[in-house]
C-alpha cells in the first residue's frame, strides 16, 4: 500500500514507519518537527519506499498521487505535571493537531477513498473511576484543566473519526495507546522512564514526585507497534486499547531502573501538585485486543529496559 503517516518523525511514528516499510509498503512521512526529530528518520535516507513532506497537519494537506491508508499520529505529548527538563508547553498546537489535523487527515482519506487509523490515547479516560480501563468506559476528564488540551483534542479526534465513518463511510480504526517506552524517546520530554534512566546513568538518586504509589503500565515500543499494525490490517472500527496490562507503581519502577543500571543512589521524593486530573492509576484492559487482534505484549519491563538503555547512553554522550 501507499501510506500517509503523520507524525512520522516522532517516537512512535518513526518506529511505525520502519515496520510499514519492512512489510513492503510505501510510506509518505509527514512532520513539522515541533516535537519529532529528523534523526529518527535519517536511516531511511535513500530508501525508495520512503518519502517525506515537511508540513503542519493543522494546515490543509495535499499529497500527490493516490493514497491507500492514512495513519494520523501527529500530536505533541500530553502536558506533564512533573517535567523538570522543560518539555515544550504547546497547548494550542496540541489542540490544533487533534482537531484540525484529524479533520485534514480524514479529508485525505475521503478524497482518495483510503482507510484511516487514528492514534488516540489512554488519556481519554482521564483520572479513571474504574480499574482497569475498558474501551466502554467513558472517562473522568476535566474539560478545562491544563491537561484538557491533550485529553479533549483526542476525544474530539475520536468523535470526528467515528462521524466520518458513519456519515462518509470511511473505513476507520482507533487505537488507544497506553504508556509506551523504548529507543527514540525524547530525553527532555519529562516522562518518568527517560527521567529515571538518565538519573540512574548519572549515578544520581531518582526523583519521585509524590509518594511513589501512583501506578502506570508500560509497554515496550515493539509490542505497541505490533498491536497497531494488527489493528491497521483488521476490519475492526471501535476503539481498541493497546498497552501492557502489568501495572507497577512509580516506586517499583524506580527500583527496577536502579537495579538494572546498578545505581546505588536510591530515590528521593518531592512534593508535586497534580496537574488537572493527572491519573493516579493507569492499566489497560486488553480483552478486546486479545479477542479481535490476537495480540498481547510479549516483552516484560526489564527486558524492554535493557533494549532502551543503550539508546540513552549514546544520546547522553553526544
Amino acid at each position: 500500500m501507499r501510506i500517509l503517516l503523520t507524525g512520522a518523525a516522532g517516537f512512535l511514528g518513526s518506529h511505525l514507519t520502519d515496520r510499514l516499510i519492512s512489510e513492503g509498503h510505501q510510506v509518505i512521512g509527514m512532520d513539522n518537527f515541533i516535537t519529532g526529530h529528523k534523526e529518527n528518520l535519517a536511516h531511511l535516507s535513500g530508501n525508495i519506499n520512503f518519502s517525506f513532506i515537511n508540513h503542519d497537519v493543522s494546515n490543509f494537506i495535499f499529497v500527490p498521487g493516490s493514497i491507500d491508508y492514512v495513519l494520523h499520529f501527529a500530536s505533541p505529548a500530553s502536558p506533564n505535571p512533573t517535567s523538570p527538563l522543560g518539555y515544550p508547553n504547546l497547548p494550542i498546537q496540541t489542540l490544533k493537531a487533534g482537531a484540525l489535523g484529524t479533520h485534514n487527515s480524514l479529508g485525505v482519506a475521503r478524497a482518495y477513498n483510503a482507510k484511516f487509523l487514528l492514534a488516540s490515547t489512554s488519556e481519554i479516560y482521564g483520572d479513571p473511576l474504574i480499574h482497569p480501563q475498558t474501551e466502554s468506559y467513558q472517562g473522568n476528564v476535566d474539560p478545562i484543566g491544563p491537561r484538557s488540551v491533550y485529553d479533549e483534542a483526542k476525544r474530539f479526534a475520536e468523535a470526528l473519526t467515528m462521524a466520518y465513518h458513519r456519515f462518509h463511510n470511511i473505513d476507520t480504526r482507533i487505537v488507544r495507546i497506553f504508556n509506551t517506552y523504548g529507543p527514540r524517546m525524547r530525553l527532555d520530554d519529562g516522562r518518568v522512564v527517560p527521567n529515571f534512566i538518565q538519573q540512574a546513568l548519572r549515578k544520581e538518586p531518582l526523583t519521585i514526585y509524590g509518594d511513589g504509589s501512583q501506578s502506570r503500565s508500560f509497554c515496550f515500543v515493539d509490542d505497541l507497534i505490533e498491536g497497531v499494525y494488527r489493528l491497521m490490517m483488521s476490519n475492526y472500527h471501535e476503539p481498541v486499547n493497546i498497552g501492557n496490562p502489568t501495572e507497577i507503581t512509580i516506586q517499583e519502577l524506580a527500583d527496577i531502573v536502579n537495579a538494572t543500571i546498578h545505581n546505588q543512589m536510591g530515590t528521593v521524593t518531592k512534593t508535586a501538585e497534580r496537574l488537572g486530573n493527572d491519573p493516579q492509576r493507569r492499566q489497560p484492559d486488553i480483552t478486546r485486543a486479545k479477542s479481535v487482534l490476537g495480540w498481547e505484549p510479549k516483552i516484560n519491563f526489564r527486558e524492554g529496559l535493557l533494549k532502551t538503555i543503550p539508546f540513552f547512553k549514546k544520546k547522553m554522550t553526544l
